[in-house]
């Protein structure tokens, strides 16, 4: 039996290691254009200037995210449900058709009442277009998942890790000096990004699925895709609503310049999140294949062994950005105006490092108990919300000196209720879907505490240098001694799988083969 791209059924783990070592490199290439946006942005427009585009782009985000109907993750059962090739076109077409209209109606909405984009209600009339970005954003979304089906990863590293980021990058620092769009360089920038990255997703994908000749649209057939959606839609909604609400609510309590800066904290923490989303992609076609099968067995060992991967990568970029962190936080704005997130940056490192777990877990759960999955995601934003308003509440009693002050502790506490609501959520995540497969569900190895250990050793050798020494020896020496441990004490055969670019007759997935 075949998988969609045309691999043996035991291939999954090289599937896995190659699509994840195609989007590791992208994200090595995303982490050297996303630097200089945040330096450009930073440098040139200031905390509480990206303060006000971090508000609006919460609301676009969501939107867009929402008008793609969980068609990030759920094309690919759908698709691996159709019997021939020619069958996959109208699907996606119908997908492509309710996000466009979906979308552009959200954003005419938006553009009349722009209120939720701007809640300071201080904006210029060029920023209302960034809701141009929601009907991109929405269609980027489709179209690489439908890419990614076809094992195609490489399309999702250009549109993402390349062309976007290096657009916003660029035009950011160009618009500065442009008088007629100056104050809105930012909006016009990332708009400019998210068409750039659509075009750069569409060339292959025409090459690979054609137009769909004779479409028809079929509103029953349509209505009912979007019903079934409707709940990996909203869990879509509410696992990136965890990575923004935080952001939302601070917004409520504290000035942009907070805001600015516990984005900019989320900028930087966000880089090892791009490792998470390395293996989205393709995680969904493999388990799909092995649905069809009911391999459950083979389920869970691609969770787990994509689990570990990830929580070793994350773990390592994590204490690299986070033990020089002051540095860091220090190369994007004049005299330290970032400087105090660097607590909030800590919490958000460590955040993205359990999450890893619910994240692996629900890539298998949206397909296996897909509205129990919906209400664990409703919980943990639950009791994120609760818990970040409690912090707000908290600082409110205490007397910091200045509220200025006051603003970076809620900057922090808001990190740290993140990082404690994913982590809740990852334990429940994990539990649900070991007894649904009846099989161990454990991403831990403890050659992750020796390394740590060691990272954090070099580490504090490293912030006793000079700040240009500290990122630029330091940094290197502590992912070194990371990796090296890790490499020699944590990894076996089949994760070394990931590093391989060619496999040999006697490769590990022969052996995953004759195992399944």
């Amino acid at each position: 039996m075949s998988q969609p791209g045309g691999e043996p059924a035991g291939s999954d783990i090289a599937a896995l290691a190659k699509g994840g070592r195609t989007n590791f490199f992208g994200f090595l290439l995303r982490l050297l254009a996303r630097l200089p946006f945040l330096f450009v942005a930073g440098q040139l427009y200031g905390a509480a200037a990206v303060g006000r585009y971090a508000s609006a782009l919460i609301v676009v985000e969501l939107v867009a995210l929402v008008c793609s109907i969980g068609e990030k993750r759920g094309l690919a059962q759908r698709l691996s449900e159709g019997d021939r090739d020619e069958d996959q076109a109208p699907l996606i077409a119908d997908s492509i058709l309710v996000a466009l209209v979906l979308s552009s109606l959200a954003a005419a909405i938006l553009y009349v009442f722009p209120a939720p984009l701007f809640p300071s209600g201080i904006y210029t009339e060029m920023d209302r277009w960034i809701v141009l970005a929601i009907p991109g954003y929405a269609l980027t979304e489709i179209v690489l998942a439908a890419q990614a089906y076809k094992y195609d990863i490489a399309t999702t590293v250009r549109a993402r890790a390349v062309v976007e980021p290096w657009t916003i990058s660029i035009l950011a620092a160009a618009f500065f000096f442009w008088p007629l769009v100056s104050e809105s360089g930012l909006s016009m920038a990332y708009v400019a990004s998210i068409y750039a990255g659509l075009g750069a997703a569409l060339f292959p994908f025409f090459r690979t699925y054609g137009r769909p000749r004779y479409y028809r649209p079929e509103p029953r057939r349509i209505l009912r895709m979007v019903w079934r959606a409707l709940p990996l839609a909203v869990a879509d909604a509410i696992e990136w609503g965890t990575r923004r609400i935080d952001l939302f609510i601070l917004g409520l309590f504290a000035g942009p310049i907070a805001v600015g800066v516990y984005y900019m904290a989320q900028q930087v923490a966000s880089l090892p999140q791009k490792l998470k989303t390395s293996f989205e992609p393709i995680l969904g076609p493999v388990i799909t294949a092995k649905l069809k099968e009911k391999d459950y067995a083979a389920i869970a060992r691609q969770v787990c062994q994509v689990g570990f991967w990830i929580v070793a990568m994350q773990a390592g970029i994590a204490l690299a950005l986070g033990i020089p962190g002051e540095a860091l936080m220090g190369l994007f704005g004049t005299g330290g105006e970032f400087v105090p997130g660097t607590g909030a940056l800590a919490f958000l490192l460590a955040a993205e490092v359990v999450a890893a777990t619910a994240v692996v877990s629900e890539a298998a759960l949206i397909y296996v108990a897909r509205l129990r999955n919906l209400w664990v995601s409703i919980g943990t934003i639950v009791l994120q919300i609760l818990l970040t308003i409690g912090v707000m509440l908290l600082v409110d009693r205490i007397d910091f000196g200045s509220a200025e002050q006051a603003d970076y502790y809620r900057a922090a506490g808001a990190a740290m209720a993140l990082m404690l609501a994913l982590a809740a959520a990852s334990v429940v995540k994990a539990v649900m879907l070991s007894r649904i497969l009846q099989q161990r569900i454990n991403n831990w190895r403890w050659a992750l505490v020796w390394a740590t250990a060691a990272a954090v050793l070099v580490g504090q050798v490293a912030i006793m240098l000079p700040e240009w020494a500290e990122l630029a020896i330091g940094v290197p020496a502590i992912i070194g001694v990371y990796g090296w441990i890790i490499w020699t004490r944590g990894f076996g055969p089949e994760d070394r799988v990931l590093f391989r670019r060619k496999m040999s007759e006697e490769s590990p997935d022969k052996t995953v083969d004759s195992e399944n």
